[in-house]
């Protein structure tokens, strides 16, 4: 493999300000290689639909700066999805407390540069490049995108949701690291949802039947996908969408066009699951499809039911991966409830750049005890697993190995 150094001076780096200038078929082959998961949010038509239909634009806050990099006969060979942050929202990896900071020593912590999937807390590839210079491509990036930081006089550049390898690279080459923790569903060979209830203590595979029943009980609960899909689907699950979005975030971050868009252009990666009370949907879910993962991402519903939550978000996704045969569900961040229900700890990791020599000494100091507190935690709530006690054991093995 080519040096780094030589890499670079072989690679054309520009940035781009809009996912819309970008070769459609050249984005795709970088973002999703053959042999790799594929990862629906990395797909231009994704990323593209995020600014065409103004939900991430410079009005919103989102301005996009996409790094490239093309090798000598001009094609794209590498590239991130890089954006100029005016707030720190639709993010995920809190740092509100560092510009907090920041202002009161004086000093300007927006706007910054932010190396992510808009409104998206999935790891993922961030530095996208295929072949064999994909690793020296991918440092070239991470070093383009701080230096474009200190160019720009921002006050810091944040790579958020990373996958582990380019994790590490980035903290070799000087960012601070940053580690947190999801709750996702692991797929261990179960043919039906009663071999994954099978796997766990007789006490909770009583809860989560209850649960399930109760949920139910009055209820169809559809799941629709790909051709499938109409556009009453969609109104209902837009009416759940704002209204959930609205008191929790105030103003949600998703317009109706988007979805339209996620439709027209992604419907065969989409899975609507929906709670149908008399022919009425009263709830639904929205996840993404990936190549072997279920991601779910957003909720809603127009009535009060015990138990509705966890059945449309969590055990429909489980039944859904199993019969597709996928190996994780991820359904979104926080939740520690998700614990009980069979979702185990995982790690997250994001890496920062920061400018002022004081807030990056502070910020350092701080993640290295959040980052030991955050792996301790994990191996705390790792016995509070609902599995029984010989599965628990091969799930820590399969923890160690990799799994």
């Amino acid at each position: 493999m080519a040096d780094d150094t030589a890499d670079r001076t072989t690679l054309s780096l520009s940035i781009t300000e809009a996912m819309g200038d970008i070769d459609r078929a050249q984005w795709n082959a970088i973002a999703n290689p053959p042999g790799e998961r594929h990862d629906p949010f990395l797909e231009w038509d994704f990323l593209d639909a995020c600014e065409r239909t103004r939900c991430a634009e410079p009005a919103t806050g989102w301005t996009p700066r996409h790094m490239l990099a093309h090798d000598a006969s001009g094609t794209l060979v590498g590239g991130a999805p890089l954006y100029l942050k005016t707030h720190s929202r639709g993010e995920f990896v809190f740092d509100h407390s560092w510009a907090d900071a920041l202002h009161r020593a004086g000093g300007r912590y927006y706007p910054k540069l932010l190396c992510a999937v808009p409104f998206t807390p999935v790891t993922g590839r961030r530095l996208l490049a295929h072949g064999p210079n994909a690793l020296s491509i991918r440092h070239a990036l991470g070093q383009a995108i701080t230096e474009a930081a200190q160019k720009w006089r921002v006050s810091s550049a944040h790579f958020n949701f990373l996958d582990e390898e380019t994790w590490s690279m980035l903290g070799a080459s000087g960012l601070l690291l940053r580690e947190d923790q999801q709750f996702h569903w692991v797929n261990r060979g179960y043919k039906t949802f009663e071999d994954f209830l099978a796997a766990l203590s007789s006490r909770k595979r009583k809860m989560l039947r209850r649960e399930r029943r109760e949920a139910q009980e009055g209820l169809d609960i559809i799941r629709v996908s790909g051709a499938d899909l109409r556009k009453h689907h969609w109104d209902a699950f837009f009416y759940f969408y704002m209204d959930t979005g609205g008191r929790k975030w105030g103003s949600p971050y998703l317009n109706r066009e988007f979805f339209q868009m996620l439709h027209d252009r992604m419907a065969d990666k989409c899975l609507l699951i929906l709670a149908m009370e008399n022919g009425r949907p009263i709830a639904g879910a929205l996840n993404m499809i990936g190549s072997d993962t279920v991601f779910g991402r957003y909720w809603g519903r127009a009535v009060d039911r015990p138990f509705l939550h966890f059945e449309v978000c969590y055990y429909q996704a489980i039944d859904f991966a199993i019969e597709r045969g996928l190996a994780f569900v991820e359904a979104g961040a926080q939740g520690e409830h998700k614990l009980t229900r069979g979702y185990e700890p995982r790690l997250t990791r994001s890496a920062h750049w920061i400018a002022h020599p004081g807030l990056r000494t502070a910020v350092a100091n701080y993640l290295d005890s959040e980052r030991r507190a955050v792996e301790e935690g994990i191996n705390e709530l790792r016995a509070y697993t609902p599995f029984r006690k010989l599965d628990l054991q091969q799930t820590e093995e399969h923890d160690e190995e990799g799994f």
